[in-house]
């Protein structure tokens, strides 16, 4: 199940387009099994695209959302460092798809990309997606830890390896997306996939840019997502002018 590859908005959004666009999660180490259910109770109320939860919690999550509904179930596979070998990675998303998973976000593996061991991460990649296709995949940068020219080189695989999306961060790093390192990566897969940005993204302004740049989903903590989703409301009209540009 693929969802927003190509984002279905012209000049500007609602909330329930807003929240269409939005994965929320509950995937650091301290969150407990309270957490998990008050974030499927967040997403369907809210109808956010995705919520994604830690690998032995996506059971629990999947027994919590409607299987017609508007939220799919997401977890992640190699996460957060990404040096699990091919085979555990493999291994672990072919069994998150059994467990209910309709797409996974997978961490690249930083450390053969920045030793410039290209084809031991293309590899990497297409063994994972190989394991659970057709159920999509992204693919996490993690930006924090790489050059530009990393950047470039990494969304590239990305591109070529059977992916469905790049993403720019896990959100373990307190460093935030910037549109510049966007540019990067959406100048490199020029549309081939669709691009998810993660990571410190708070405005309602910054949204309109990253999708003017040509991102496609958006990776964003469960209250501020909320918080957007309730400001985008409460805009005249209850609709949010993607022309806007940032203050």
């Amino acid at each position: 199940m693929l969802r927003n590859i190509r984002p279905n908005t012209t000049s500007s959004i609602d909330a329930r387009e807003l929240a269409a666009l939005i994965d929320i999660s509950a995937v650091q180490a301290f969150h407990g099994e309270q957490d998990v259910r008050e974030l499927a109770e967040i997403a369907i109320a809210q109808g956010f695209v995705a919520a994604h939860v830690l690998p032995h919690f996506v059971p629990l999550l999947r027994s919590l959302l409607p299987r017609e509904g508007a939220t799919i179930v997401g977890g992640p596979v190699g996460f957060p460092s990404g040096g699990h070998t091919t085979k555990i990675k493999a291994a672990e998303a072919a069994g998150l798809v059994a467990a209910g998973a309709q797409e996974l976000d997978m961490m690249i593996n930083v450390g053969r990309l920045k030793s410039n061991d290209l084809a031991y991460v293309r590899a990497d990649i297409r063994a994972v997606v190989e394991a659970i296709a057709p159920v999509p995949l992204k693919v996490i940068l993690e930006l924090a830890h790489l050059s530009d020219d990393e950047i470039r080189k990494g969304a590239e695989i990305v591109a070529d390896s059977g992916a469905a999306f790049v993403k720019t961060g896990t959100g373990w790093t307190p460093n935030a997306t910037t549109t510049e390192r966007l540019r990067l990566i959406i100048d490199t897969v020029g549309g081939a996939v669709g691009v998810k940005a993660s990571g410190g993204i708070r405005s309602l302004e910054a949204i309109a840019e990253m999708l003017r740049l040509g991102v496609t989903r958006f990776g964003i903590n469960t209250k501020v997502a909320v918080d957007l989703v309730r400001q985008c409301t409460e805009l005249p009209g209850g609709r949010f002018d993607l022309a806007q540009e940032t203050a």
